[in-house]
């Protein structure tokens, strides 16, 4: 049966001019009258009696990403990295399952240069542990890193009904949770990738879901709680964490202007911040071990040894101008005023306006109007000190030349907050003294899931010819729709070849320099194959000593099918 109905989605010429995307269409159509006629009589009860058992709803919400994207194996497998970001994250996750924090540097380093690792004093990425950590977990247990990412998102998504219990009821916790998964679970960039994201959401989480607590009563576990939450912060993300602080603070001052609240909120800042320790002990100790201060940061000296920072050198993109996106052309453009000290008002506020795109990120699209609702509900304090934080990390990470969402990741649980309170605000609406409010958050909670639903099933059966004309027009999820091909077949092409292998990388003078190739484990010398860079005869003959045993091989990936042959001198 299921197989007929999939054959009856495709397309087939019929008088009528009835397509699969009419028939989609329908069965949206007939799941939304479902839901309005027999949501409020028979699902609303369930699910609210549901929200209040608070163990079970985060049971639920951990396993049901894993378990929805686990599904989806088959088309979209474990994730290869791609982005330089990604295997210098791995490269710490690798160190750290060895039980250390840095690497021995290795004896040949200049074969082996290459994005956002350290050379000297140590062999190691310029990361904080935080992501790594996490990794390394996964890699212990589960024997792949992935493993720790997948963690990482079960970890936000639970949480995030957690915290939204200290803001809300019970179901609307749980309707936030379950927004959660649709937009941070299987389909999304966290879940799909090695950059991070979803475990510095999960810090935001425990720190935004304590305050309210914290405030309520006076309790040394919630400030134990809010102190994980910014010493894990801490790990991840040390630049931003600086804003978590701030707000921190901001949440609490209106308390602090009373004399009888001083005292209690000074005892909870003092159990807070014996949370953090053990995280801050952490990044000194990663400071002392990799790059011999105990206040050096790797990143810091990342961009005292190659530029500020590495990845972005001041050099043009190595392409045709015509050839650039409009975001490299804008990304060049803004890091070149940035190391050139033209810094400007002008330009500051230039680069903000045009990051604004990238916090659709944050909602679905039948959320905008909800988040436009949510501005009625700024007569409370803690709604206002919401925007604030917003704000805070919208305008503290616009300093900085380059973006990437995961900077913001900590306030995802707060965007969040903002639909839901949207929602709420949204049932108080009249049109013409009649309640339309419902109807219209149902209508909008309902439009989320289908957008879920519809794009989950298109993966599901991408072997579909519908579904692979759809995907086409897949506009901001981040499934793996194709694993770099050109590393796979890479991949595939050395695992055909036995014994330890030594690869020499050759870059043509037209090379786009971020596509990088030259990636090691940890263990340099006792990986099966060494990545290298190609120096020269001269040189590659000093690896070649120092490598005996190894079969060399030169590899070219510049050209369209990468070229995989015999070294020769």
């Amino acid at each position: 049966m299921l197989s007929n109905l999939l054959k009856a989605l495709l397309p087939n010429p019929n008088p009528i001019g009835f397509g699969p995307a009419d028939a989609l269409e329908l069965m949206l159509a007939a799941l939304l009258v479902l839901v309005a006629l027999w949501g409020r009589t028979w699902i609303a009860p369930y699910f609210r009696r549901f929200a209040e058992r608070t163990r079970w709803c985060m049971l639920l919400l951990a396993v049901l990403p894993v378990a929805l994207r686990l599904l989806l194996l088959s088309h979209h497998p474990v994730p290869a990295p791609d982005v330089y970001d990604e295997f210098s994250h791995l490269l710490e996750a690798d160190t750290l399952r060895h039980f250390r924090l840095a690497n021995p540097p290795h004896a040949l380093p200049q074969f082996f240069e290459t994005f956002f690792v350290l050379q000297e004093p140590t062999y190691s990425s310029i990361y904080p542990a935080g992501q790594g950590l996490a990794m390394a977990i996964g890699w212990i247990i589960f024997g792949l890193p992935w493993a720790g990412v997948l963690l990482g998102v079960a970890a936000f998504c639970s949480l995030c009904y957690w915290m939204l219990r200290a803001w809300t009821t019970p179901a609307w916790a749980l309707a936030g949770g379950l927004l959660a998964v649709i937009e941070f679970g299987p389909l999304s960039q966290w879940t799909n990738s090695y950059w991070g994201g979803a475990l510095a959401a999960a810090a935001g989480c425990l720190v935004f879901g304590s305050l309210p607590r914290l405030r309520a009563s006076v309790r040394p576990r919630d400030a134990v709680l809010l102190g994980a939450g910014l010493g894990l912060h801490l790990l991840i993300r040390q630049f931003e964490s600086i804003f978590l602080f701030v707000v921190v603070v901001l949440y609490f001052l209106p308390a602090m202007r009373k004399a009888g609240l001083i005292r209690p909120i000074a005892k909870l800042a003092g159990i807070a911040a014996l949370a953090v320790l053990p995280a801050l002990f952490l990044t000194l100790l990663q400071n002392r071990l990799v790059t011999g201060s105990w206040t050096t940061l790797p990143e810091m000296l990342s961009q005292y040894q190659y530029g500020v920072p590495a990845s972005l050198t001041i050099q043009a993109p190595q392409v045709p101008h015509r050839q650039l996106t409009q975001q490299q052309a804008m990304d060049y453009k803004m890091q070149l005023s940035f190391h050139q000290g033209n810094e400007t008002i002008g330009s500051y506020l230039q680069r903000l306006e045009y990051r604004v795109r990238f916090y659709r990120f944050f909602f679905l699209p039948p959320l905008y109007l909800v988040a436009v609702a949510f501005f009625w509900s700024l007569r409370e304090y803690r709604f206002v000190w919401v925007v604030v934080t917003l704000a805070i990390f919208a305008l503290g990470t616009n300093f900085f030349p380059a973006f990437q969402i995961h900077y913001v990741a900590a306030v995802t649980c707060l965007f969040v907050l903002v639909s839901i309170t949207g929602l709420q605000q949204m049932l108080r609406l009249r049109i013409r003294g009649h309640a339309a409010g419902q109807e219209a958050a149902v209508l909008i909670a309902v439009l989320c899931g289908a957008h879920f639903l519809f794009w989950y099933g298109m993966h599901a059966a991408e072997t579909n010819e519908s579904s692979l004309g759809a995907l086409r027009y897949e506009t901001w999820d981040a499934i793996n729709h194709g694993n770099p091909a050109r590393r796979i077949f890479v991949a595939q092409e050395l695992a055909r070849i036995p014994g330890q292998l030594l690869v020499f990388v050759r870059y043509l003078p037209q090379h786009i320099f971020q596509d990088e190739w030259v990636y090691n484990a940890a263990d340099i010398d006792g990986a099966r194959i060494v990545w290298a860079r190609d120096l020269g005869p001269e040189e590659n003959e000093k690896l070649l000593r120092y490598y005996p045993g190894r079969v060399a091989l030169l590899l070219e990936p510049d050209f369209r099918q990468p070229r995989l042959s015999e070294y020769k001198p």
